[in-house]
């Protein structure tokens, strides 16, 4: 039995949710975002709720009902609340700035970085140290934040490069001394 699969998405009010076989189109306040989703897996919705049911008990399946269910899900939480990723910069001199749409950070190397913002996303600066990348699409937002924590991951002596907020690095010692 899959806990996840087996438990109903709840579309809230303000939501509307089309079923074009496979094709799932969910529309909400905040956009609309739209999925193909395996022709094995059977979709229904039933007043309020959609309902996902695997055909047998294959392992192929029984892994497709929890992903289907959550990635259905993650659409309605998408068009409802959207998601948020934020990111931190430690290092001296280093800094994130926006310029209409491309964000500009300089970490250290001969070069500004330039990372262009996607359809779908906003990317915001708050502070010179901080980077917050929103959207309604989970796994693009994911996406793009591990591209800009990507251009320099922090490494584990100092701590410097860009990190997630709830992100905890794990410190090491320097080089010890050499005692004779």
């Amino acid at each position: 039995m899959s806990r996840v699969g087996n438990m109903p998405v709840v579309i809230p009010s303000g939501v509307e949710v089309k079923m074009n076989g496979h094709e799932i189109t969910v529309k909400g306040p905040k956009g609309t975002l739209t999925q193909v989703f395996h022709p094995d897996m059977i979709i229904e919705k039933e007043g309020n709720n959609i309902i996902v049911k695997r055909p047998s008990e294959l392992k192929k399946h029984k892994a497709l009902h929890g992903l289907t269910r959550s990635l259905i899900n993650n659409m309605v939480v998408g068009v409802t609340q959207g998601y948020e990723k934020k990111l931190e910069i430690n290092g001296v001199g280093y800094r994130a700035q926006k310029q209409g749409k491309k964000l500009n950070l300089t970490l250290g190397l001969s070069h500004p970085v330039e990372i262009e913002e996607p359809d779908g996303i906003t990317i915001e600066v708050p502070a010179p140290n901080q980077i917050i990348v929103k959207g309604i699409d989970k796994q693009l937002v994911g996406e793009i934040a591990a591209k800009i924590r990507e251009k320099r991951p922090p490494e584990p002596y100092k701590g410097k490069g860009i990190k997630y907020v709830d992100e905890v690095i794990i410190r090491k010692e320097g080089k010890a001394g050499v005692k004779k």
